[in-house]
């Protein structure tokens, strides 16, 4: 199968090498000195202020942003939650099931978010704002800076899930001033699924020290503490942590982060390019590198995934809820290249040619 989805994602030769050995202890000084590796690289990567920390959780993205959410807020704060989708609207369900105070700021399918919709908003209100900087649902990048700038102005704890565009989008933690950025193994990292990193910056750090999690497993300060050995509080995904350190020195090898995110632009450029041939429309107002989501202007976009799939073994990402039939995404991340995106266009405009677009 030629995967364009966005995750898990088409994994370079050394990641599947990795994948296919045993899977050794890691109580040991050697597993310590990879995961030190692991979160210096990391912190490189996202331009963490001095002084931050990277822990790695073995779980899903969502479980980071359950994470974040449980060990950063409590009932006394107010959450701006940008809501631009079904990630968005994940970390609103999230704050929920807590039973958190927070306020969507929703924006329509592909739109994006600007300084005007942000200033109607009283800032005094809120303690707290979480954002996908990638929507990944529609394709939407969110202008981090902008948001961060509203966050330091206004003395806001802000949280970042870089997921989709880690490596994948310019990013800068100091820059945009972010507390927390989240992101996960099996994006633009090109690993297998199971693995989730927390950036957290100096300030972060401290609300993690002090606060009291009714949690076991997501106790961020207790990762932490393990960290600082090059350990975590209970058995990780040995195996994908031993492949995210082959793809980040291969990163770095490459001429790091800066290297990897033009790769993946061009990728996603060269993909636009080809798509405008056929009768599609773009979806996204601000479209994130990582991912193009596309409007079939004839035929059912659910229809356009399962041809693919079946009678040409591509997989493409479908959407569900009311974006089921009407869009589906190309994700431009993993072990692809401009050739790959030129089969994909080939098979596009055969499925054109047999009526169905």
């Amino acid at each position: 199968m030629l995967n364009f989805t966005v995750g898990p994602v088409t994994s370079p030769q050394e990641v599947c090498e990795i994948g296919s050995q045993q899977v050794p202890y890691f109580r040991t000084p050697e597993f310590s000195q990879i995961m030190k590796e692991n979160e210096q690289l990391i912190l490189e990567f996202a331009h963490a202020p001095k002084y931050s920390r990277a822990v790695f959780m073995t779980c899903s993205s969502t479980g980071s942003m359950e994470a974040s959410v449980m060990n950063f807020f409590t009932k006394d704060d107010h959450i701006l939650v940008i809501n631009g989708g079904s990630f968005g609207a994940r970390f609103a369900k999230i704050c929920e099931i807590h039973e958190l105070n927070y306020t969507c700021l929703n924006l329509k399918h592909g739109q994006k978010l600007t300084q005007e919709m942000l200033d109607t908003y009283n800032p005094a209100d809120f303690t707290g704002l979480l954002v996908n900087m990638d929507e990944t649902s529609t394709g939407v990048l969110y202008d981090v800076e902008m948001i961060g700038n509203f966050c330091k102005k206004n003395h806001i704890f802000y949280v970042i899930d870089c997921v989709s565009s880690f490596l994948a989008d310019p990013f800068d933690m100091r820059r945009c001033h972010a507390d927390v950025m989240i992101t996960g193994s099996q994006k633009a990292l090109a690993c297998p699924p199971g693995v989730s990193i927390i950036v957290m910056s100096p300030r972060a750090i401290r609300i993690a020290q002090n606060t009291h999690v009714r949690s076991l497993y997501f106790d961020l300060n207790d990762c932490l503490l393990n960290g600082e050995r090059g350990q975590t509080p209970f058995t990780p995904a040995v195996g994908i942590l031993l492949q995210i350190n082959a793809r980040l020195k291969a990163i770095k090898k490459a001429g790091g982060a800066e290297t990897e995110i033009a790769r993946v632009a061009e990728q996603a450029a060269d993909f636009r390019e080809k798509i405008k041939a056929l009768p599609f429309e773009f979806v996204s107002e601000s479209p994130a590198n990582a991912v193009t989501p596309v409007h079939p202007l004839y035929g059912d976009a659910y229809t356009i995934f399962t041809m693919l799939k079946n009678d040409y073994h591509i997989w493409i990402c479908p959407n569900g809820g009311d974006m089921k039939h009407d869009i589906f995404r190309v994700g431009h991340i993993g072990d692809l290249t401009s050739e790959d995106n030129t089969t994909l266009i080939n098979a596009l405009t055969d499925i054109r040619r047999k009526g169905y677009l």
